[in-house]
C-alpha cells in the first residue's frame, strides 16, 4: 500500500467543501490513516512550497495558504498518489474534466481546493512535514478491504 498528502486548502474550508472532497477519496475506496485540521505555520508551508521559490507567484502561493485553516490527509492505498491525483484533477479548475473534484467544485487556477503530492519521493517529503510524529497516522484494516481489492490477485 502507498501512503500519500493531501492538503484541503483554505478556499475548501472556508467554502464549507472539506466533507464533500474528504468523501470523494473515501468513496473510491482510500484509506484515511491520518487526519488534522490546523492553522500551519509559514516556515511550514514554505518548506512545502520551496520548489517554488524563485518563481513570481511564490510569495502570494504562502500567503494564500497562511491565510486560513488546512487539513491535512494521509491517504493510502493500492497506488495511491495516482489515484488521488487523477480524482483531484488538472491544477487549473477551469480546465479541470468534470468528476474530479477540481473540475466539480473549482474554477480557479490558484484558489483551487487541494493539493496531492506527485510523486512517491515528494509523497515521503511532504508526509514528515505535516506528520512528523509515527503516532499520528493511524494503522488499521477497514472491515471492507475485501470487496475493494481482490486480496488474493493485488495485495501479496
Amino acid at each position: 500500500m502507498e501512503r500519500t498528502l493531501v492538503l484541503l486548502k483554505p478556499d475548501a474550508l472556508q467554502r464549507g467543501l472539506v466533507g464533500r472532497i474528504l468523501a470523494r477519496f473515501e468513496e473510491k475506496g482510500l484509506k484515511l490513516v491520518g487526519l488534522k485540521l490546523r492553522q500551519f505555520p509559514r516556515a511550514t508551508l514554505e518548506a512545502h512550497y520551496v520548489v517554488h521559490k524563485e518563481r513570481p507567484f511564490y510569495p502570494k502561493l504562502v500567503q494564500y495558504m497562511t491565510s486560513g485553516p488546512v487539513v491535512a490527509l494521509v491517504i493510502e492505498g493500492k497506488e495511491s498518489i495516482d489515484v488521488v491525483r487523477k480524482l483531484v484533477g488538472k491544477t487549473n479548475s477551469r480546465q479541470a474534466e468534470p468528476g474530479t473534484i477540481r473540475g466539480d467544485f473549482g474554477m480557479s487556477f490558484s484558489n483551487n481546493l487541494v493539493h496531492a503530492s506527485d510523486s512517491a519521493e515528494s509523497a515521503k517529503h511532504e508526509l514528515a512535514l505535516f506528520f512528523p510524529d509515527a503516532n499520528e497516522v493511524v494503522e488499521w484494516t477497514p472491515s471492507t478491504l475485501g470487496w475493494l481489492y481482490n486480496v488474493e490477485e493485488e495485495l501479496r
